[in-house]
């Protein structure tokens, strides 16, 4: 049981890696530093809500499987 969700907190660490990552729109090194400050207050459509949201729930899902692993190796 315990391998298995270290195996799912595995996939859902890379996939909420990859979803931060790909947020940052192509705007080079500048925009992950997060020195591209003209596009902080846009309104999400299409994909970028998708992703948004995804991230959140990857995230979500990440604090359940960490606490779920830290109880269950009392």
């Amino acid at each position: 049981m315990i391998k298995f969700l270290d195996i799912a907190l595995i996939i859902t660490s890379v996939g909420l890696i990859l979803s931060v990552i790909l947020q940052s729109k192509g705007a080079g090194l500048g925009g992950l530093t997060g020195s591209d400050a003209s596009s902080v207050f846009t309104a999400r459509r299409g994909i970028e809500r998708v992703l948004f949201w995804v991230t959140i729930v990857l995230s979500v899902l990440f604090f359940g499987l960490a606490l779920t692993i830290l109880l269950l190796a009392r």
